[in-house]
């Protein structure tokens, strides 16, 4: 399994991906995630992915030569497309290619077609945009309701982003959220595992400056790993302790209520509720 995070903000893109693939308890490997594919100056995006590999690898890779046919128009490619949204089109594209070439042999061995994309970038002269592409090909966008998404194992990482982010959060401080979230899903999950690809994109900078592979020595993530779990602890303990017999704590756990009264036999008909 894996865990990968893509986030748009007013600021630019952060995207993080961990490297395991796993087939079971003694079949670990390491795959890398992320791709990016750029024109400094002219273009940037980058593209996350989860689920089978072999269909993600493929879909890689035909990503860099599938074109969209145009009418009379030249084809669109990733590289030719003038706007994400059509670029997100061709990755659609991509992923329908591999469906019709592999999705009948993966049926008749009992293996489900399964991956998902997330795919984001700028492309000069266009605004910053971020997708999610699912295995039929189709995709959503990002709004300012929903500037993240997740695929793969995203449950134990998404109560972090759920709080902190909003469109308006700095980039650095995303990224530390990214790898908060990261690293919860590593302490609850076997399946994701390390090396991480860390990349922010500053809006309209059209190239890659800030990309970072992260292993278990890198000293910033093992401060946070270190410390955000010690803060839980700090936080957790900070907190009082349920009071049911009320008296005067300031906040009493049981107060008067009929909703947890239990219930009870009517053994005599003035017991009845008329």
């Amino acid at each position: 399994m894996t865990y990968c995070v893509g986030i748009r903000l007013n600021a630019g893109l952060v995207f993080l991906s961990d490297s395991r693939t796993n087939a079971g308890l003694d079949a670990i490997s390491t795959y890398r995630k992320m791709i990016i594919y750029e024109q400094p100056g002219e273009r940037f995006m980058a593209m996350l992915s989860a689920g089978n590999l072999s269909i993600s690898q493929s879909v890689r890779e035909i990503l860099q030569v599938e074109k969209l046919d145009n009418g009379s128009a030249p084809p669109i490619t990733i590289w030719n497309a003038t706007s994400m949204f059509d670029a997100a089109r061709v990755l659609g594209s991509a992923v329908r290619r591999v469906y019709e070439q592999d999705g009948p042999s993966l049926k008749q061995a009992g293996v489900d077609f399964n991956a998902s994309m997330i795919f984001g970038g700028q492309i000069k002269g266009e605004a910053m945009r971020l997708f999610l592409v699912y295995s039929a090909g189709n995709f959503i966008e990002a709004t300012r309701e929903t500037c993240f998404f997740q695929v793969g194992e995203s449950k134990y990482g998404k109560p972090i982003l759920d709080r902190v982010l909003t469109p308006a959060t700095p980039l650095d401080e995303a990224a530390k959220c990214a790898l908060v979230s990261m690293d919860s899903t590593l302490k609850s999950n076997l399946s994701v595992g390390l090396p991480l690809d860390l990349l922010v994109y500053r809006e309209g900078r059209l190239r890659s400056d800030e990309h970072v592979c992260i292993d278990e020595n890198n000293p910033y993530f093992r401060m946070i790993h270190s410390s955000w779990g010690q803060r839980l602890r700090d936080v957790f303990e900070g907190i009082d302790d349920p009071r049911w017999d009320g008296g005067d704590a300031e906040h009493p756990l049981m107060v008067l209520s009929t909703h947890y009264e239990p219930m009870r036999k009517i053994t005599t008909p003035s017991e009845r509720i008329v």
